[in-house]
């Protein structure tokens, strides 16, 4: 019995250091690992800055390689996105679990991995649907991790500090991703426009919302 008396407070301890400190430093190692992969999208232009000869114009440079900094934009902003849905999410979150910290590791695998597949784009061509699947299909990774973290997080209440709002959310991102990158392979020509799926995440889930209260 004194035993297990000790035990309890014990287990509550190391429950407690895990939710004021190691929950900080999960959300902050995935902050700054976004924040670092924004940083990377800007070095290809940069390096095409550093190329630009005494006979060419700023102007010169952007018309010459306008596909590169679109590319740059959309990802910055898809990038920008998934942080924006990652964030919302961990405000509830009060503690974790093993499980949610691996799906975690996914997520920001995915985020890391995108600069790499948005430079795929300019040497793969408008046709390349190996380069324009690949894009995506990491798109697709990082809504399909975000939504596993949600899922477990509802599985276990128990991590949470407030409840999650709106499950449809999530499954919609996957949805409009996947769609994405079906429509990416069956017309590479569209390119990364398709990424842009995105923007109907809020108008569905929000009509999803109301055909569940009607």
């Amino acid at each position: 019995m004194l035993r297990a008396s000790y035990t309890q407070p014990m287990s509550e301890q190391t429950e407690q250091a895990r939710t004021d400190r190691g929950l900080d430093r999960l959300v902050n190692f995935s902050d700054a690992t976004v924040a670092i992969a924004i940083t990377i999208l800007i070095l290809p232009l940069v390096d095409l800055a550093g190329e630009l000869s005494r006979d060419e114009t700023a102007g010169d440079l952007l018309r010459q390689n306008w596909p590169a900094l679109l590319e740059f934009l959309v990802t910055f902003w898809v990038i920008a996105r998934f942080w924006t849905l990652h964030h919302q999410v961990f405000e509830h979150v009060r503690s974790y679990n093993p499980q949610v910290m691996r799906l975690n590791f996914v997520w920001l695998i995915s985020i890391v991995f995108l600069p790499f597949a948005a430079n795929l784009l300019d040497t793969g061509g408008d046709d390349d649907r190996v380069s324009h699947g690949l894009y995506i299909g990491t798109m697709v990774l990082t809504s399909l991790s975000l939504t596993a973290i949600e899922y477990e997080l509802r599985r276990r209440p128990e991590l949470l500090s407030t409840p999650l709002r709106d499950p449809s959310k999530g499954f919609v991102a996957v949805g409009l991703m996947v769609l994405a990158l079906v429509l990416a392979l069956l017309v590479p020509s569209v390119g990364l426009y398709w990424v842009l799926l995105l923007l109907l995440q809020g108008p569905i889930a929000q009509l999803l919302r109301r055909r569940r209260a009607a």
